[in-house]
């Protein structure tokens, strides 16, 4: 185990990179520099992405922009598990479209996360980033095979980063995941920073509150929570988990609206602000393709909220009476 504090990134708000690898429709260039400028207008200094975004589009895009800032002054996420192979013929990489010609191969090896590492650099035009997540080491990509696997990222990726940590090379390493059972089994098996979780802690529901934010607040570690409108549902939209809403989530989604309402409160602010309030997230990345959407995020992560709200949500059964709030 670590004994000294534990890096991580800063927060409340940050920048998810998945967007800007052209996630379910094309994004052009001018556009994902605004959204870019406008995250770092908005004071935002932690940016999250990874090769699987658009083949690299999201790398190179952040790259780009970041480059133009002195390394110190922001924090920078990428991901393995995935290593890039150039593939002329390589076809979509759902839900990215139009992206670059390499197709994305699960490498969960000590050498795959060496790689997977040093591709990163090159696209990014960086020699350094500062947290590596291993993504997407879970059921929902891996099926039944994923415990498997998972044994194989603890022994390969797990250790090769926990090596890069020690020698300082990078400052974290953790998960970047969309299910809590991988987070757990980490903590028990080896000695991650910080976690990026998905859709796990929200409004809506939160699977993380009972098992896995304990666990990391008895051992120092920290979580970003990716996710937090669950796809969409809590800023108006249909999706819930990549995919369109149950009925009961869409239910529960207009209880919240409506109570919102009462308060005079935006549904985004308290979803946003919700995620941010307990102790062991260290920032929130919701994704967004255009700079009115992010400097928007940022005008929804300030915006009062008075304590009546939560109690309502509370008393409703909404939220369980004891999951941290905002405070006024």
């Amino acid at each position: 185990m670590t004994s000294k504090p534990r890096f991580t990134p800063p927060g409340p708000l940050g920048f998810g990179g998945a967007p800007l690898g052209n996630m379910f429709s094309v994004v052009d260039e001018e556009t994902a520099q605004g959204a870019l400028s406008a995250a770092w207008d908005s004071g935002v200094r932690y940016f999250d992405t990874a090769p699987h975004y658009g083949s690299g589009v999201s790398e190179h895009r952040f790259g780009q922009f970041l480059r133009r800032y002195p390394r110190e002054q922001f924090v920078l996420s990428t991901k393995v598990g995935r290593v890039l192979r150039a593939d002329p013929s390589a076809k979509e990489n759902p839900p990215f479209v139009r992206t670059l010609p390499f197709r994305g191969v699960y490498d969960y090896s000590y050498d795959g996360t060496m790689r997977s590492i040093e591709d990163s650099y090159q696209r990014l035009g960086m020699a350094r980033i500062d947290i590596a997540f291993i993504h997407d080491i879970a059921a929902d990509h891996h099926g039944a095979a994923w415990e498997e696997l998972f044994k194989k990222a603890m022994e390969g990726a797990a250790r090769a980063l926990t090596r890069l940590r020690d020698e300082g090379v990078i400052k974290a390493w953790g998960l970047g995941v969309n299910l809590t059972e991988p987070c757990e089994r980490a903590l028990e098996q080896s000695d991650p920073d910080v976690f990026l979780l998905a859709g796990r802690y929200s409004l809506l529901n939160q699977p993380a509150l009972e098992r896995l934010f304990p666990e990391c607040q008895k051992r120092g570690v920290h979580v970003v929570v990716g996710g937090p409108y669950n796809s969409g549902l809590l800023a108006g939209g249909r999706n819930f988990e990549y995919q369109e809403a149950p009925p009961e989530m869409v239910a529960k989604r207009d209880r919240i609206a409506a109570i919102c309402a009462r308060h005079q409160v935006d549904i985004r602010s308290a979803a946003l602000q919700f995620c941010a309030a307990h102790p062991v997230v260290s920032a929130i990345i919701p994704g967004a393709k255009y700079g009115d959407k992010v400097r928007e995020n940022a005008r929804l992560m300030a915006a009062p909220i008075p304590p009546a709200l939560w109690e309502e949500l509370k008393r409703e059964g909404i939220l369980p009476a004891s999951v941290p709030t905002p405070k006024a």
